[in-house]
Protein backbone atom coordinates (compact mmCIF):
# COMPACT_ATOMS: atom_id res chain seq x y z
CA UNK A 1 0.00 0.00 0.00
CA UNK A 2 1.33 3.39 -0.67
CA UNK A 3 0.92 6.27 0.98
CA UNK A 4 -2.23 8.94 -0.64
CA UNK A 5 -2.96 11.96 0.26
CA UNK A 6 -6.78 12.29 1.38
CA UNK A 7 -9.47 13.65 -0.61
CA UNK A 8 -11.90 13.97 1.66
CA UNK A 9 -15.26 12.25 1.96
CA UNK A 10 -18.69 12.63 1.24
CA UNK A 11 -21.66 12.84 3.37
CA UNK A 12 -24.88 13.11 1.58
CA UNK A 13 -24.39 16.28 -1.22
CA UNK A 14 -21.67 17.60 0.78
CA UNK A 15 -18.02 16.70 0.59
CA UNK A 16 -15.63 17.37 3.60
CA UNK A 17 -12.26 17.72 3.66
CA UNK A 18 -9.97 17.98 6.68
CA UNK A 19 -7.02 19.98 6.74
CA UNK A 20 -4.40 21.21 9.74
CA UNK A 21 -3.59 24.68 10.45
CA UNK A 22 -0.09 25.06 10.23
CA UNK A 23 3.04 27.62 11.14
CA UNK A 24 3.26 28.65 7.88
CA UNK A 25 -0.79 29.12 7.39
CA UNK A 26 -0.80 31.83 9.90
CA UNK A 27 0.17 36.04 10.56
CA UNK A 28 2.14 37.51 12.69
CA UNK A 29 -0.65 37.12 15.50
CA UNK A 30 -0.72 33.01 15.42
CA UNK A 31 -4.23 33.28 13.52
CA UNK A 32 -5.06 31.62 10.14
CA UNK A 33 -4.02 34.86 7.40
CA UNK A 34 -7.60 35.89 5.61
CA UNK A 35 -6.07 34.64 2.25
CA UNK A 36 -5.32 30.95 3.51
CA UNK A 37 -9.20 30.70 3.29
CA UNK A 38 -9.37 30.78 -0.02
CA UNK A 39 -6.59 28.18 -0.42
CA UNK A 40 -8.44 25.99 1.64
CA UNK A 41 -11.49 26.53 -0.41
CA UNK A 42 -9.90 26.00 -3.63
CA UNK A 43 -8.56 22.98 -2.22
CA UNK A 44 -12.28 21.42 -1.14
CA UNK A 45 -13.61 22.42 -4.65
CA UNK A 46 -11.11 20.40 -6.42
CA UNK A 47 -10.98 17.71 -3.93
CA UNK A 48 -14.85 17.51 -4.52
CA UNK A 49 -14.58 17.57 -8.37
CA UNK A 50 -11.62 14.61 -7.59
CA UNK A 51 -13.97 12.47 -6.11
CA UNK A 52 -16.60 13.01 -8.05
CA UNK A 53 -14.52 11.87 -10.71
CA UNK A 54 -13.65 14.97 -12.48
CA UNK A 55 -10.01 15.36 -12.24
CA UNK A 56 -7.89 18.87 -13.54
CA UNK A 57 -5.46 16.67 -15.68
CA UNK A 58 -8.67 15.12 -17.45
CA UNK A 59 -10.29 18.57 -18.10
CA UNK A 60 -7.05 19.50 -19.53
CA UNK A 61 -6.75 16.83 -22.04
CA UNK A 62 -10.40 16.97 -22.98
CA UNK A 63 -10.90 17.74 -26.91
CA UNK A 64 -11.30 21.18 -26.57
CA UNK A 65 -9.41 21.24 -23.52
CA UNK A 66 -11.47 23.12 -20.20
CA UNK A 67 -11.01 24.71 -17.01
CA UNK A 68 -12.17 26.16 -14.82
CA UNK A 69 -11.67 29.81 -13.26
CA UNK A 70 -13.93 31.83 -10.13
CA UNK A 71 -15.74 34.16 -11.24
CA UNK A 72 -17.03 35.93 -8.06
CA UNK A 73 -16.62 34.72 -4.12
CA UNK A 74 -18.11 36.06 -1.10
CA UNK A 75 -16.24 35.82 2.14
CA UNK A 76 -17.95 36.23 5.79
CA UNK A 77 -15.22 35.51 8.01
CA UNK A 78 -16.93 34.62 11.43
CA UNK A 79 -14.56 33.12 13.97
CA UNK A 80 -10.18 33.17 13.40
CA UNK A 81 -8.46 29.67 13.06
CA UNK A 82 -5.69 28.76 15.28
CA UNK A 83 -1.97 27.26 14.62
CA UNK A 84 -2.50 23.36 15.06
CA UNK A 85 -6.66 23.67 14.46
CA UNK A 86 -8.26 20.62 12.90
CA UNK A 87 -10.64 21.84 10.42
CA UNK A 88 -13.02 20.81 7.86
CA UNK A 89 -13.83 22.78 4.27
CA UNK A 90 -17.38 21.77 3.65
CA UNK A 91 -18.47 22.02 -0.29
CA UNK A 92 -21.91 21.42 -1.95
CA UNK A 93 -21.87 22.11 -5.46
CA UNK A 94 -25.59 23.29 -5.82
CA UNK A 95 -25.69 23.97 -9.43
CA UNK A 96 -24.54 24.34 -13.18
CA UNK A 97 -26.01 27.25 -15.06
CA UNK A 98 -24.88 27.43 -18.63
CA UNK A 99 -20.91 27.93 -17.99
CA UNK A 100 -21.23 28.76 -14.11
CA UNK A 101 -20.92 26.07 -11.21
CA UNK A 102 -22.50 27.90 -7.58
CA UNK A 103 -20.71 26.27 -4.83
CA UNK A 104 -21.34 26.95 -1.12
CA UNK A 105 -18.54 26.60 1.05
CA UNK A 106 -17.84 26.73 4.83
CA UNK A 107 -15.03 25.85 7.15
CA UNK A 108 -15.51 24.33 10.36
CA UNK A 109 -13.71 23.73 14.15
CA UNK A 110 -16.01 21.25 15.08
CA UNK A 111 -19.46 22.91 15.21
CA UNK A 112 -18.48 26.17 14.46
CA UNK A 113 -18.44 27.81 11.13
CA UNK A 114 -15.07 29.96 11.03
CA UNK A 115 -15.30 31.06 7.56
CA UNK A 116 -18.27 31.18 4.66
CA UNK A 117 -17.72 31.13 0.68
CA UNK A 118 -20.53 31.42 -1.85
CA UNK A 119 -18.62 30.74 -5.06
CA UNK A 120 -19.16 31.05 -8.67
CA UNK A 121 -16.80 29.25 -10.76
CA UNK A 122 -16.85 29.16 -14.87
CA UNK A 123 -15.96 27.11 -17.31
CA UNK A 124 -13.71 28.00 -19.65
CA UNK A 125 -11.79 27.61 -23.33
CA UNK A 126 -8.01 28.16 -22.61
CA UNK A 127 -8.34 31.42 -24.50
CA UNK A 128 -10.94 32.32 -21.53
CA UNK A 129 -13.96 32.29 -23.23
CA UNK A 130 -16.63 30.84 -21.29
CA UNK A 131 -18.02 27.43 -22.38
CA UNK A 132 -21.09 25.19 -21.03
CA UNK A 133 -19.39 22.16 -19.10
CA UNK A 134 -19.23 18.89 -21.57
CA UNK A 135 -22.17 16.50 -20.75
CA UNK A 136 -20.11 13.92 -19.10
CA UNK A 137 -18.32 16.41 -16.63
CA UNK A 138 -22.24 17.53 -15.29
CA UNK A 139 -23.32 13.98 -15.25
CA UNK A 140 -20.22 13.18 -12.71
CA UNK A 141 -21.46 15.90 -10.46
CA UNK A 142 -25.28 15.92 -10.75
CA UNK A 143 -25.98 13.33 -8.32
CA UNK A 144 -24.75 16.16 -5.79
CA UNK A 145 -26.60 19.29 -7.22
CA UNK A 146 -29.65 20.80 -5.37
CA UNK A 147 -32.00 20.29 -8.24
CA UNK A 148 -30.61 16.86 -9.24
Amino acid sequence: MTDQPTAGRFEGREHRLPVRVYYEDTDFTGLVYHANYVRYFERGRSDFLRMAGVGHAELLDAQPPLAFVVAEMQLQFVKPAHIDDALVVRTTYDAVKGPRLMISQTITRGDEVLCRAEVTAVCIHLDGRPRRPTPELVAKVRPWLIEA
